[in-house]
């Protein structure tokens, strides 16, 4: 439970930061997740078929989940410094997210280059979101 406006502004700012993260990381390896996914990519390098903008909006909420839940397990294991919270959050992407995201991928036949990309952003998103629910 959320006891300050502190705390929700914490997994707010958390969230967001992973949020542009993943804007950042998507767009440096479009081509690379585009290929690996098997998504069609028109001459621009843009998936042929356009997306609607309420994944993004989902996406963040999904990532707000992910902000809230690590706030409530830092809460409850005492995790409180910068350390601690960078290490967690690390430990979390590389340890539970990523292996679930290579379980999915292993399943539905997906390439590993897919599992690196999106992998490597549960592990660096994770790893920053630990750093910001760290710093209240």
């Amino acid at each position: 439970m959320f006891h300050t406006i502190v705390e929700v502004a914490n997994v707010l700012a958390a969230t967001a930061a992973a949020f542009a993260l993943g804007t950042v990381w998507y767009g440096w390896l479009s081509k690379q997740w585009l290929r690996a996914t098997g998504i069609p990519a028109g001459a621009d390098g843009r998936p042929v078929k356009g997306g609607s903008p309420i994944v993004f909006v989902i996406g963040f909420f999904l990532e707000l989940l992910v902000a809230g839940m690590m706030r409530h397990v830092f809460a409850m294991a005492g995790i409180n410094g910068l350390g601690l919270g960078i290490l967690a959050g690390f430990g979390i992407g590389l340890f539970f997210i990523t292996p679930w995201i290579a379980m999915t991928n292993l399943y539905a036949m997906r390439p590993i280059k897919l599992t690196l990309i999106d992998g490597g952003y549960a592990v660096i998103s994770t790893t920053v979101m630990g750093f910001i629910l760290a710093l209240f």
